[in-house]
């Protein structure tokens, strides 16, 4: 079941969305070559105790961290660690929260220094296939709109769209229903309704799509050992179009 969020529960998820959106920039300043994912982890993690926030991802199923670091060829869900980062990587960055009862999820990915043209190309590609994605989350439209709009852009532009992980609904719980995949045709699944709030998350490989997971259980990685880009926001459906909780 789909759950449609009273006006007073949005006000709560704004909340914990900014919130998320505020660690998310101090990833994006303390991000440079030479710094460790570990203390990216460390400075999330800091920053929920100050405000008597949850990590959403910390112990949930086992996941041992409060972010996901996911560099160069990792998808999503890799582990931080002690390596330094290097000039010209890229860093996927997910997070989460619960605050006042209601989660916030996001991520971003950002160049290490900088970058070469292709690895920049994939990077805006990405980020432009959330925002058609987001852009199509409108009251009266379908579910599969999101996805197709995510995979027009993504599989346009000569790249894989991710099967094996999708987007999901947020709200009380990290996840709700429903999924919703990165790929599809437009205009089938549940009709969207103002009050429903979405985690939109495109992962987009720079070749194929294919991935495997690790040895540690959560780890995914290209299979062809080619950069993967993921971005994600945590957006409500209104009458007046698509709002993004997890931005400032």
């Amino acid at each position: 079941m789909i759950v449609v969020k009273s006006s007073a529960e949005l006000e709560r998820m704004r909340r914990s969305g900014r919130m998320v959106a505020e660690v998310l920039e101090m990833m994006r300043q303390k991000v440079a070559p030479g710094v460790t994912t570990l203390e990216l982890n460390r400075l999330a993690e800091d920053q929920c105790k100050k405000w008597k926030a949850k990590p959403a991802f910390k112990g949930y199923g086992g996941f041992p961290y409060t972010i996901c670091a996911s560099p160069n060829d990792r998808v999503v869900h890799g582990f931080p660690n002690a390596d330094p980062l290097q000039e010209g990587d890229i860093i996927s960055i997910d997070f989460g929260l619960i605050a006042d009862g209601f989660y916030g999820d996001s991520a971003v990915t950002l160049a290490v220094g900088e970058i070469d043209s292709a690895t920049q190309r994939l990077l805006s590609v990405t980020k432009q296939s959330l925002d058609d994605g987001i852009a199509a989350a409108v009251n009266g439209g379908r579910l599969s709109d999101i996805s197709h709009a995510v995979q027009l852009r993504a599989e346009g532009a000569g790249y894989g769209v991710v099967r094996e992980f999708v987007g999901h609904g947020i709200g009380r719980a990290l996840h709700e229903d429903p999924q919703i995949p990165n790929y599809g045709p437009a205009g089938r699944g549940p009709l969207l309704k103002a009050g429903m709030t979405l985690a939109i998350e495109p992962m987009i490989n720079a070749g194929s799509p294919a991935v495997k997971v690790l040895d540690d259980g959560w780890t995914a990685v290209t299979l062809d050992g080619g950069r993967s880009a993921h971005f994600e926001h945590t957006v409500v459906v209104t009458e007046n179009g698509p709002e993004i909780l997890t931005r400032l």
